[in-house]
């Protein structure tokens, strides 16, 4: 389960470190894939829950509604391997779909890592405060 938030910037070689504390969960293959969403970030996941992530996709219902879905979602992501030093490479696609530049905010949810451009993430974490406010979930801690 990956949680906290971190903040690191992207080198000349368009690499970033995740943080040990993030890494330790994943293995040396990771997937990226767009965020399905509005909210334009990236997500890593293990390919663990890729792979179950992908075993629903393939147990839709078969139509062309269900096939056309299948290809919007998966051509969205990629492996990745982590160097030695925990460093990942973002392709240009990526970089450009998160708005990506120089700052990038890595922010564990759950069974997922987001990795977001700085500018974007503080316009998203800026909502918090009325998320909390006005939710009707309860939750006990």
């Amino acid at each position: 389960m990956s949680f906290g938030t971190y903040f690191h910037s992207i080198d000349s070689k368009n690499r970033f470190i995740i943080p040990a504390q993030l890494r330790s969960e994943l293995g040396d293959r990771i997937i990226l894939f767009r965020s399905p969403d509005e909210a334009k970030c990236i997500y890593i996941y293990t390919e663990e829950r890729w792979e179950e992530i992908c075993r629903e996709i393939d147990n839709l219902p078969p139509s062309p509604a269900s096939r056309n879905l299948q290809r919007a979602l998966l051509h969205a992501a990629i492996p990745v391997e982590l160097d030695k030093t925990g460093r990942i490479t973002l392709n240009q696609n990526f970089k450009e779909y998160a708005s990506i530049v120089k700052d990038v905010v890595i922010v564990g949810v759950s069974s997922r890592i987001e990795v977001w451009a700085q500018e974007e993430w503080d316009k998203v974490e800026a909502t918090f405060k009325d998320c909390l406010d006005n939710t009707e979930i309860e939750i006990r801690f």
